[in-house]
């Protein structure tokens, strides 16, 4: 059985990881404007590097309508990632605004399929939809101050509820057997 949240063997190993996921937690969300720029253009190196990794990927593609279609997505990504390095504040305002129709979208989907009945814990499902929905419209609606702080402060308490995990969840074995 693989955990969602590997913990390391050693408990001191597992409170310093802790700590420093707390301390990151801490600072992205005293700090909102700033981890918010950060993860903005942190994604941009991440699209720019998928970007590279799509052109260096043309030699496989079978075909000339392949690679039309590899380079347009590499163009993509690489148009994308360099437009959020470019322009880190507006493109944070922007993937906020995105986050906050996602979010909404996905709540309304959690709400249908906890009202088809078609999902366990159907009380939990409908309180993941409502709070999903709740928060992608806070976002939307207090937009484009939201983008000052939200994405930055969303990443803080994942940061924080990682640590927690952290310290909650059972060690890995230094050796597992292998069936």
């Amino acid at each position: 059985m693989v955990n969602a949240v590997s913990a390391p063997a050693s408990p001191k190993l597992r409170w310093i990881t802790a700590t420093l996921l707390l301390v990151a937690a801490g600072l992205a969300i005293a700090l909102p404007f700033l981890s918010s720029t950060l993860v903005t253009i942190a994604l941009g190196g991440v699209a720019i590097a998928a970007g590279i990794s799509q052109v260096l990927r043309l030699t496989s593609v079978e075909g000339s309508r392949g690679k039309v279609f590899r380079a347009f997505s590499a163009g993509l990504y690489l148009l994308g990632g360099f437009s959020l390095l470019a322009f880190p504040i507006e493109s944070t305002l922007s993937l906020t605004l995105f986050l906050g129709f996602l979010l909404a979208i996905e709540g309304v989907m959690e709400l249908a399929a906890a009202a088809a009945g078609g999902v366990p814990s159907r009380w939990l499902a409908l309180l993941d939809g409502i709070v999903t929905v709740v928060l992608g419209g806070l976002l939307i609606v207090e937009w484009p101050l939201s983008g000052t702080w939200a994405i930055g402060t969303m990443v803080g308490i994942g940061m924080g509820f990682s640590a927690v995990n952290m310290l909650t969840a059972p060690p890995v074995a230094t050796s597992e057997a292998t069936t």
